[in-house]
């Protein structure tokens, strides 16, 4: 997968999910968008609309999705996210 993602904008959108959030069974959501971390903080996960991007350590990253237009707009919500 080509290198498409900045790392910085999906850890403030992260952090803004964590920051105004409502508690879910496995972290916080916040505008549709749910932010989880594993146990030990180097892994996080945004889901949501069909979509899951997991963050790891050294800023790799993998994106599960069933459709292209989900992925886009996905990715447009966690760009305001970022803001």
């Amino acid at each position: 997968m080509k290198n498409e993602l900045d790392s910085t904008k999906i850890l403030h959108a992260y952090e803004r999910i964590m920051a105004n959030g409502t508690p879910t069974e496995d972290g916080m959501i916040y505008e549709g968008v749910e932010a989880i971390s594993d146990y030990d903080g180097y892994n996080i996960y945004l889901r949501g609309n069909g979509v899951e991007l997991s963050i790891g350590f050294h800023n790799t990253y993998h994106m599960s999705y069933d459709q292209a237009h989900l992925k886009e707009s996905f990715l447009k919500k966690v760009a305001l996210l970022s803001k």
